[in-house]
């Protein structure tokens, strides 16, 4: 199990350089086509994704913890961690929990969903 952390890990933490360095080819090829995200603001599709890097990058920083991954098959896997990054512009650091789908295509993987839960105590 511990390839398979790795594996996934490394190609998460090329999603945030994507995000960090604004390289839309780089980000373009970890998404699957039919990528969905479910965020605190919406919707997106891969496309919507990648749109957001249009204007330069959105992260300025990033830290990843508490990975865990699941098998889910031979070919799929899901990985969940917590994040803790800095926006671009910004100097505030903000916190979520992060679980991402991906699916083995040859010799690498490509992320299928992400949902990103922001990090806080649950409203009673």
């Amino acid at each position: 199990m511990d390839d398979l952390l790795q594996d996934v890990l490394t190609m998460e933490c090329m999603v945030w350089d994507a995000l960090v360095s604004g390289d839309t080819r780089s980000y373009r090829a970890a998404l699957s086509e039919d990528f969905e995200g479910v965020y605190p603001d919406g919707f997106y599709g891969r496309e919507d994704q990648i749109a957001t890097l249009t204007t330069g990058p959105t992260v300025a920083a990033y830290q990843l913890s508490q990975e865990r991954v699941r098998r889910i098959d031979d070919d799929h896997a899901l990985l969940s961690y917590h994040a803790r990054f800095q926006r671009a512009g910004q100097t505030a650091w903000e916190e979520m929990r992060v679980s991402s789908l991906w699916r083995r295509e040859g010799a690498g993987w490509v992320n299928l969903f992400s949902q990103d839960t922001p990090e806080g105590r649950p409203v009673p």
